[in-house]
């Protein structure tokens, strides 16, 4: 039981830090996919897994967050359901 208490602070602890990187890596590579290798439906993917390691405070309940991280999610969204949408009509036969 210890144990299992332990390793869960150690997750906690970790958390967003590890996120942040996650977050920045995910998006990076959507943006790598975009723009080099211009397979659009593959950047959505990235960017949208990206949005799943939210890289602010993690604990803060959405309604309390300030409203720039608010606008910068919302526009990461955004960005992925626009490329979806790109990649869905670029491949439209």
């Amino acid at each position: 039981m210890n144990s299992a208490l332990q390793d869960n602070t150690i997750i906690a602890s970790m958390k967003t830090p590890f996120n942040k990187y996650l977050y920045l890596g995910f998006l990076l590579l959507g943006i790598y996919q975009a723009a080099a290798n211009k397979n659009y439906m593959e950047a959505a993917s990235q960017m949208g897994i990206a949005l799943a390691f939210d890289p602010f405070d993690t604990e803060q309940p959405w309604p309390n967050r300030p409203t720039w991280q608010k606008a910068t999610l919302i526009a990461h969204l955004a960005l992925v359901a626009a490329l979806f949408g790109l990649a869905l009509g670029l491949n439209d036969k």
